[in-house]
C-alpha cells in the first residue's frame, strides 16, 4: 500500500520544501477526516486518496493537485468537513479542485440515469474551468477500477462507465498508457470470458513474440545506423488486450491472423530525424500506402505529433511502427500533464490555451441538453476518437468521424452554420450534403438563411455533435408548434364558455389549475395541450366560474375535479396509464387494437392525446420516434376490448353459424365480420371480437383453430 513517504520521496525533485510541508498538512488532515470510513473491501478509505495522489505524483503535477488527491472526498467523509473550512485551509485553488471533483450525492434524481448525467454534466463543467479536475478523477477512476469491490452488477456499471466515458476522456487528453490500463480493466470485468482466453493466448505465444521482436528492432537499428542516424531508441510493446480484441470483432478473425500484435516506435533527436528515419523505414520494409498518417505536420487536438506507418514485416507480417522525438513521446504517454504547468502568477501559453479548446466547445454544445439518455448520447459520441481530418479554407484542422458529411463538418464549426448548410465545396468543387468526406480534403461550407434543419438530416450525419444540433432544434421547432396548438386550442374551447386565458390570469385561478394538472407553467400548460398529454376539457372544468363559485373555495374544487377524474378513470376500468401521470386523453389505435398483454407504445398526436399501438405495429414504427410514451396496462382489465381476427376454412354449410357459436361459447362478442368465398372452396372470415386481454384472445383463437374445416385462425 502507498504511504505518504512515497509520495514525498516520489515529488521530492520537483516540489520546495514548503510545499513538501503542505502536502503533509493535507495528508493529516485527511487521515483526521476519513477516520472510520472504509471501502467496499473493508480496508481504512485513506489507502484510496493515498493511491490517487501517487498516480498524480507519477505524472508530476502540481502541488495543489497533489493536495486535492488527498482531499477529494473529504466534503462527504463522517468529519462532515465543509468546502469554506477547506478554503481557509488550504486556499481557494485546492477547494475549488475538491469541489469539481466530489459526486453530488446530496440531490435526489427520479432515475440512475438521470443521476449519472447530472454528475457527468457537472464533472464537464468544471474540468472545462480548470483540466486538473479531470486529472484527478481520472487518476481516482484508475485506482476504483485496480480494487473494484461491488456486486457483480455495480461493477459492470462503474466498468461500463469507464469503457464509455473515462477512457476515451484519457485517450482527448492524450494520455495513453491511462487510456490503455483503463480499457483493459473495462475489459476483464466487461467481458470475462473473452479476455481470459485472449490473456492466455497472449501469454502462450510471449517466448515467440520477445524473440521477434528483438530481431526486428535488430534489423531496424542495423540500417538506420547505417543510414547516419545516431541517438535514437527503438521500443516494441505489445497492443493492449482491448485493442487487439477490438480487431478481432470489427474483422472477424481469429487471433493467429492478428499480425499487428505488437507496435514499434522509433525515438530520435529531431523533427527532420522523424521524416529521415521513416525513409529508412520505407526503403527497408513494404510500405501499406492506405495505412500512413502524419500528425506532425498536422497534430491532434491533444497536441499528439508522430508518424505512424504500417509496412510489411521480415516474414511478411503486417506491423505498426510511429516515430517521433523525446519531447513528442513524452507528450503522447502523458499528453496533458506533460504540457500543462501551473505554477502561481503565470498565465496559460497560447498553445496550451488551445489544446482545450475542444473541451470548452464540448461544455458549450452540452448544456442546452436537459434529457437524460440524449446528454449521455451526446457525450459518448463527443468523446469517440477522430478517424479523419479535413481542412476549413483558412487551413485549419477539424477532426471527424469516418464517414462524416458536410452537415458534419458545419456543425464541427458552428450550430448555426450546421442550422443555415445546403451544401458544400470540396476541393473546390461543389458536393451535396450526403457526400462522404475523405481525409485531407479542404471543405468549405455553403450557407442560405432561408435553410433549416429536417429530420432526413439525422440519417447523413455521422458525428455526436450534429445529431444533438439536428434534434435540439427540431425539439424546439416542434415545441414552438405544440405551444401555439395548445394556445388555439384552449383559446377556442374557452371561448364557447365566454371564457379566455386572460381572464384565468385574472382571476387568480391560473395557479391552482397548473397544481391541479401538475404543471409549472402556462407555457407549459399549453404544451401538454397542443401534444395531446392533456385533455382541455379538464382545464375547461378547472376554470368555469359556476363551477367555482358552487363548490366553494378552489382547493375544495380542485379536490372536486380530482375526485371526479378518480371515479372516471374506474368507470372505463383503469387499464391504461402514462408514466404515472393522470388526466391524461388516450384512445386505443385501430389499425392494430391492442389488448390487456401486448406490448404496447404510446404515440403523441397533435391535439387529440395519445394513441397507444401494439410495439410491433408498422404504423408506429413509419413514425417519429421522438414522439414515442411509455404506456403500460393496469387495473383489473374488466373493459372488454376489440381485436381484430382473420379465419380460414373449407367453404360448408353452417360455418359461420359454428363459428359465431365458439365465439359466444368462450365469453367473447363479435362487434364485425367480412366474409368472402374464393374460387377454391375456402370461406375467410375478418372478424373484430371484444375480449377480456391477450389470454383470453388466445384462448379463443386456439378455440376456433380445434374447430372442423378451419384451417388458419390467427390475429389480423
Amino acid at each position: 500500500m502507498v504511504s505518504i513517504d512515497n509520495i514525498i520521496e516520489l515529488v521530492r525533485d520537483y516540489v520546495s520544501p514548503e510545499d513538501l510541508g503542505s502536502i503533509r498538512k493535507a495528508f493529516e488532515f485527511a487521515e483526521k477526516a476519513y477516520q472510520g470510513k472504509s471501502r467496499e473491501s473493508g480496508e481504512a478509505y485513506i489507502h484510496h486518496p493515498l493511491a490517487v495522489t501517487h498516480i498524480l505524483a507519477s505524472m508530476r503535477l502540481d502541488v495543489h493537485t497533489l493536495m486535492a488527491g488527498l482531499l477529494h472526498s473529504v466534503l462527504k467523509a463522517p468529519a462532515g468537513t465543509t468546502e469554506d473550512e477547506l478554503r481557509k485551509l488550504f486556499g481557494e485553488d485546492v477547494a475549488a479542485l475538491v469541489s469539481g471533483a466530489t459526486k453530488i450525492d446530496n440531490f435526489q434524481f427520479n432515475s440512475r440515469l438521470a443521476y449519472q448525467a447530472e454528475n457527468i454534466r457537472k464533472m464537464l463543467l468544471a474540468m472545462s474551468k480548470d483540466i486538473r479536475v479531470l486529472l484527478l478523477k481520472l487518476a481516482d477512476r484508475l485506482h476504483d477500477m485496480q480494487t473494484l469491490s461491488f456486486t457483480v452488477e455495480r461493477q459492470l456499471e462503474i466498468a461500463r462507465e469507464t469503457m464509455d466515458l473515462y477512457a476515451p476522456l484519457a485517450s482527448r487528453l492524450g494520455i495513453d498508457w491511462m487510456k490503455r490500463e483503463l480499457e483493459d480493466l473495462s475489459f476483464a470485468y466487461l467481458y470475462p470470458d473473452e479476455y481470459e482466453s485472449l490473456s492466455e493466448k497472449i501469454e502462450s505465444s510471449l517466448a515467440d513474440r520477445t524473440v521477434y521482436v528483438e530481431e526486428v528492432k535488430k534489423q531496424i537499428q542495423d540500417r538506420l545506423k547505417l543510414n547516419g542516424l545516431k541517438d535514437f531508441r527503438i521500443l516494441g510493446r505489445p497492443k493492449h488486450l482491448y485493442s487487439i480484441y477490438r480487431k478481432l470483432i470489427a474483422q472477424n478473425i481469429p487471433l493467429e491472423k492478428v499480425y499487428d500484435k505488437v507496435a514499434f516506435r522509433i525515438i530520435v533527436r529531431t523533427v527532420s530525424e522523424c521524416y529521415a528515419a521513416l525513409g529508412v523505414v520505407h526503403s527497408m520494409l513494404l510500405p501499406v500506402a492506405s495505412r500512413f498518417k502524419d500528425f506532425i505536420s498536422s497534430p491532434k487536438a491533444n497536441m499528439y505529433q508522430s508518424l505512424h506507418t504500417s509496412v510489411v514485416g521480415p516474414y511478411g507480417e503486417f506491423m505498426e511502427i510511429q516515430i517521433r522525438t523525446e519531447e513528442m513521446d513524452r507528450i503522447a504517454n502523458d499528453g496533458i500533464a506533460a504540457h500543462w504547468a501551473y505554477k502561481e502568477g503565470k498565465d496559460v501559453s497560447t498553445k496550451d490555451a488551445k489544446l482545450f479548446h475542444w473541451l470548452k466547445q464540448l461544455v458549450h454544445g452540452l448544456q442546452e441538453l436537459r434529457d437524460p439518455d440524449e446528454f449521455l448520447e451526446a457525450v459518448k459520441g463527443e468523446l469517440v476518437q477522430s478517424e479523419m481530418y479535413v481542412l476549413t479554407p483558412n487551413g485549419d484542422v477539424k477532426e471527424l468521424k469516418a464517414g462524416s458529411t458536410p452537415l458534419d463538418f458545419a456543425y464541427s464549426i458552428h450550430t448555426e452554420v450546421g442550422n443555415r448548410c445546403t451544401g458544400a465545396k470540396v476541393n473546390g468543387r461543389i458536393v451535396p450534403l450526403k457526400y462522404q468526406l475523405k481525409n485531407g480534403e479542404m471543405v468549405e461550407i455553403l450557407t442560405s438563411p432561408k435553410q433549416t434543419p429536417n429530420r432526413g438530416w439525422l440519417s447523413l450525419v455521422k458525428t455526436g455533435r450534429a445529431k444533438s444540433r439536428i434534434r435540439q432544434w427540431l425539439r424546439q421547432e416542434e415545441q414552438g408548434k405544440s405551444l401555439k396548438l395548445g394556445r388555439e386550442i384552449c383559446e377556442r374551447e374557452l371561448r364557447r364558455h365566454n371564457f379566455s386565458l386572460k381572464k384565468v390570469i385574472n382571476t387568480g385561478h391560473l395557479k391552482q389549475v397548473l397544481k391541479a394538472l401538475s404543471c409549472n407553467s402556462l407555457d407549459d400548460l399549453l404544451l401538454h395541450v397542443g401534444r395531446g398529454k392533456i385533455m382541455v376539457q379538464a382545464i375547461v372544468k378547472a376554470v368555469l366560474p359556476e363551477e367555482f363559485h358552487k363548490e366553494g373555495p378552489a382547493e375544495r374544487q380542485l379536490d372536486f375535479i380530482a375526485r371526479r377524474q378518480d371515479r372516471k378513470k374506474k368507470e372505463q376500468g383503469d387499464v391504461l396509464q402514462v408514466d404515472g401521470i393522470d388526466g391524461v386523453l388516450m384512445h386505443v389505435s385501430q389499425c392494430c387494437m391492442p389488448v390487456p398483454g401486448d406490448d404496447i407504445m404510446g404515440f403523441i398526436t397533435a391535439g387529440r392525446g395519445i394513441s397507444v399501438h401494439k410495439a410491433t405495429c408498422s404504423n408506429l414504427m413509419a413514425t417519429d420516434s421522438e414522439r414515442w410514451i411509455e404506456v403500460s396496462w393496469s387495473g383489473n382489465g374488466a373493459v372488454p376490448h376489440r381485436a381484430q381476427i382473420f379465419v380460414v376454412g373449407q367453404d360448408k354449410k353452417g360455418l359461420l353459424a359454428e363459428l359465431s357459436n365458439t365465439i359466444s361459447m368462450e365469453d367473447a362478442n363479435i362487434m364485425n365480420v367480412e366474409a368472402r368465398t374464393t374460387s377454391d372452396n375456402l370461406s375467410s372470415f375478418r372478424l373484430v371480437v371484444e375480449v377480456e386481454g391477450r389470454a383470453h384472445l388466445d384462448r379463443l383463437l386456439q378455440r376456433i383453430r380445434q374447430l372442423n374445416g378451419i384451417l388458419e385462425a390467427r390475429r389480423k
